[in-house]
C-alpha cells in the first residue's frame, strides 16, 4: 500500500511508529457528487448514461459495497467497471492482466495511481478504491464509498426506473448510528487489530471488534436486519466484512476469538444476503484471499495464500423464521 506526495508515488506502508502503534486511515479527499441531492460540500454533475466509470478492487471490502448496490439498482448498462489485479506490490494496485486484472478499458493506465494523478499531478495522499471516473472531466470525482452507496441508490433511478432504496428517508437516523458502530469497531475494526504493532493496541481493538460482533448477533435475534424488516445499506456495509472474515481476517489479522460460523445469526444472515439475486457474483474469493496473505507481506512475509477454509454460503439459512424479506422502494 503506497501513496503519492506531490504527485509522486511512494512505496510505504503505514507508519505506526508515530500513532503509537495504531492504524489510522486516511479520509477520502475527492468528494464530489452525482444527481440532485448533494451530501458533501463538493460539486455535483448529472446522471448520465455512460459518463462514469467505476474502478474496483474484488478483494476490497470498501469496494465491494459499491459493486454490489451497481447490481441491486440494475446500473451496469450505465455504469462501466474495472478491476484492479489481486496482488498489491511495490506500485499498489495495477491493471495487469496477467495478474488478474480486468485492464482499463477507459484510460489504459497501467497504475491505479495514474489515474490519482490525472486528477490531479500534484496529489498528496493515499491511492484507493472505489474511484468514481467522470469521461467528460477525466478525473475521479468520488473515492468515498459510502458517498458511492447513496449516490447508486438514488442518482440514477430516473434512467433504471429502479427505485429500490437502501437508505429510506424514515430510517437514515438509525442507519447511520448502526453505521457508526459497523464502521468503527468491525469494517475497519479488523484493520486496526490486524495492523496493530504494539500488544496492547491490537488487544484493545480485538476486544472492541468481539463485541461489537457480539451486539450485531443480539441485534439479528429479534429483527431480520440491521435495522428492522428491510435490507438497507447498513446490512451491505456489514456484509462485506462479513463474507471474509473466516477466510482472511481470521487468521491473517489474529482476529480469532470466533469465527462468524460460531455466530448463529450472523452465519446465516451472511448467508442470506450472499444468496440474494446478484450477489454471490460479486463476491471473488480467489481475489480476496490472493490479496491479503500475498500482498501483505509484513504480515505474511511467506506470501503462502491457505487452501482453506472451505465456506459454503449457498447452505440454508434461517432468517425466515423473522419478518421481512425485500427492499423499500422511494416511490
Amino acid at each position: 500500500m503506497g501513496l503519492l506526495v506531490n504527485g509522486e508515488w511512494h512505496d510505504q506502508w503505514y507508519d505506526t511508529k508515530k500513532s503509537g502503534g495504531e492504524f489510522v486511515r486516511e479520509s477520502a479527499q475527492l468528494r464530489d457528487w452525482v444527481g440532485n441531492q448533494p451530501e458533501t460540500g463538493g460539486a455535483c454533475f448529472p446522471a448520465e448514461k455512460d459518463r462514469y466509470h467505476l474502478y474496483v478492487s474484488l478483494a476490497c471490502p470498501w469496494a465491494h459495497r459499491t459493486l454490489i448496490l451497481r447490481k441491486l439498482k440494475e446500473l451496469e448498462s450505465l455504469i462501466g467497471v474495472s478491476h484492479v489485479s489481486p496482488l498489491m506490490l511495490d506500485k499498489g494496485w495495477t491493471y495487469k492482466q496477467d495478474e488478474g486484472s480486468s485492464g482499463d478499458v477507459v484510460n489504459g493506465v497501467d497504475y491505479h495511481y495514474q489515474l490519482y494523478t490525472m486528477t490531479n499531478p500534484t496529489y498528496t495522499g493515499r491511492v484507493t478504491v472505489p474511484a468514481l471516473w467522470d469521461k467528460q472531466r477525466n478525473a475521479i470525482i468520488n473515492n468515498e464509498s459510502a458517498d458511492l452507496l447513496r449516490i447508486f441508490n438514488r442518482a440514477f433511478n430516473e434512467l433504471t426506473d429502479n427505485h429500490l432504496d437502501f437508505y429510506p428517508d424514515d430510517l437514515r437516523e438509525e442507519i447511520d448510528s448502526v453505521n457508526a458502530d459497523v464502521y468503527d469497531h468491525i469494517n475497519n475494526g479488523v484493520y486496526k487489530t490486524g495492523f496493530a504493532t504494539e500488544q496492547e493496541v491490537y488487544e484493545k481493538h480485538v476486544k472492541a471488534l468481539f463485541e461489537a460482533l457480539e451486539r450485531m448477533e443480539k441485534r439479528l435475534d429479534t429483527q431480520r436486519y440491521l435495522v428492522g424488516e428491510w435490507l438497507t445499506e447498513a446490512d451491505i456495509r456489514l456484509f462485506t466484512t462479513l463474507i471474509r472474515f473466516d477466510a482472511v481476517y481470521y487468521s491473517h489479522f489474529k482476529c480469532n476469538f470466533k469465527r462468524i460460523e460460531d455466530f448463529p445469526n450472523l452465519a446465516n444472515y451472511v448467508r442470506e444476503i450472499y444468496q440474494w439475486p446478484g450477489v454471490a457474483e460479486t463476491v471473488d474469493m480467489n481475489h480476496i484471499k490472493r490479496h491479503y496473505y500475498y500482498s501483505h507481506d509484513t504480515i505474511n512475509p511467506t506470501r503462502i495464500v491457505p487452501a482453506g477454509p472451505q465456506l459454503d454460503f449457498e447452505r440454508p439459512h434461517d432468517r425466515n423464521r423473522l419478518p421481512g424479506q425485500g427492499v423499500r422502494s422511494s416511490q
